[in-house]
Order: structure tokens, then sequence, then C-alpha cells
């Protein structure tokens, strides 16, 4: 049975135009679901997007892992260390592009979870692979 990891981190959202300061705390809600096991998603309250609606960016569990260490990330998503205690996110849309710095305890502290839920070597993308295919060919999935 599928299981889903959510876990609140406070963060410092970094703003170019600096409504109400260079700087603006959000509460972004981490999630890993056991049915996608190689992503983690991030998701953004509305109240701090452009669009007003609730923003998700979903990419792999590995990247964020790596970037607490050192620098990584290619195409829209960039992870890397900020001293000790902090690491940044930086997410690169059509519309613009948003840099996001999170106590790295909070990061780690979920990655734990996520690879106590499912270790590292353990991921079945059989399914996801399925889903995958089957959007991509217009199919309906089967259960």
């Amino acid at each position: 049975m599928p299981v889903t990891l959510e876990q609140p981190a406070h963060a410092r959202l970094v703003t170019a135009e600096g409504r109400g300061g260079p700087e603006r705390p959000v509460t972004v809600t981490l999630r890993y679901a056991s049915a996608d096991p190689l992503a983690i998603q991030l998701a953004f309250p509305a109240e701090v997007t452009l669009a007003g609606v609730e923003v998700t960016w979903s990419f792999a569990r590995t990247l964020l892992d790596e970037g607490l260490r050192a620098p990584t990330g290619a195409g829209d998503v960039h992870v890397w260390p900020c001293g000790r205690a902090r690491t940044v996110v930086e997410l690169h849309a059509p519309e613009g592009m948003a840099v996001v710095q999170f106590d790295t305890s909070a990061l780690r502290r979920f990655l734990r979870r996520s690879y106590a839920l499912v270790p590292v070597g353990d991921e079945d993308v059989t399914a996801v692979v399925d889903r995958a295919l089957a959007a991509l060919l217009g199919r309906p999935e089967r259960p």
C-alpha cells in the first residue's frame, strides 16, 4: 500500500523585488510518496506564488540529497549548501526564478524519513514507468 510522508519546513524565499523585504518567510510542505519512489516534492502555499494557487515542484530525491553536500543540479532545479546550517534550492520556470533557503537539518530529517520508508536501491519504478507510458501514449492506466 502506498504511503506519503509530509513534513512542513520553514524556509526563506529570497525575492528580487523585495515585497516585504529581500527575504520572505514561508512554510513549504516537503512530500515523499512511496508510489513515486525516486522523487520528492516541494509544495509552496498559494500566498507566495504568482498564480495565487499552491504550486508543487517535483524532482529527484538524489538531487536533494547530493545538494546537501555539494552544488548539484541541471535544468530547472539546482541545490547547494550555504554554510553549515542552510541549503539553497533554486527553481527555474518560464515565469521566473525562485531561490529558497532551508535549514539543512529539516531537509536531512525529511530525507532520513524517506529512506526509512524506501531505502536507496529498493525503489520499484515499474508502476511509475507504466503510468508515464500510459500518459505519454494517451492510454488509461490499468489497475
